[in-house]
């Protein structure tokens, strides 16, 4: 390293049709503010230079007019144009744009992981420089840190692939994390209640 400061971009999938949910998942409130507020900014206030939301293009005017974190100069939507080939598509759609040291990968509908477990996952990439997921009771879950060096895998893999098919090939590094929001998704509307 020449003096440059570590730069980790963040990818948030968030085109999914949410049809589970009902629709506008990522819209709905927690604590006032839209879910995807939330994500992005477990992301930014854990340590992410950039955060690329990759958005369908049929909602992309209604996430950028109620969520309030896309007013921030880090965080940046790129449209997938047909997000029905599913999340690797969403995923490869940011990859392609991103520049930096280290990969992120957080989906849209994890609101609840901290900033904290963003700030692990990624100290512990700039040890390794290998794949970093972090861990909660023995499962891994999001975010996934990987090295910039993946992109050209990821963007290989067909759209029918995911991301898990494309990191399996190579080594991983798991962290755990005193964080159950890192395998915890909104689906549908009760998972947006405080767990029992």
């Amino acid at each position: 390293m020449t003096g440059e400061p570590f730069r980790a971009v963040a990818v948030v999938p968030a085109a999914g049709s949410a049809e589970r949910f009902g629709g506008r998942k990522l819209l709905a409130t927690i604590d006032g503010e839209p879910l995807l507020d939330h994500t992005i900014r477990a992301l930014l206030d854990g340590g992410v230079s950039e955060v690329i939301v990759v958005v369908g293009t049929d909602a992309r005017a209604e996430i950028e007019r109620d969520v309030n974190a896309l007013n921030d100069p880090r965080v940046r939507p790129v449209e997938n144009p047909d997000p029905s080939r599913g999340m690797l598509s969403s995923i490869q759609e940011g990859v392609r744009t991103a520049n930096g040291d280290a990969l992120l990968v957080l989906p849209g509908d994890m609101p609840y992981v901290r900033p904290q477990t963003v700030r692990l996952v990624l100290d512990r990439f700039q040890l390794e420089h290998a794949i970093v997921s972090p861990r909660f009771g023995g499962k891994r879950g999001h975010p996934v840190a990987m090295p910039i060096a993946l992109r050209d895998e990821i963007l290989a893999a067909p759209a029918t692939a995911n991301l898990h098919e494309v990191l399996k090939r190579h080594d991983r590094v798991d962290v755990d994390v005193d964080d159950p929001g890192i395998v915890r998704d909104v689906d549908r509307p009760e998972d947006l209640e405080a767990p029992a």
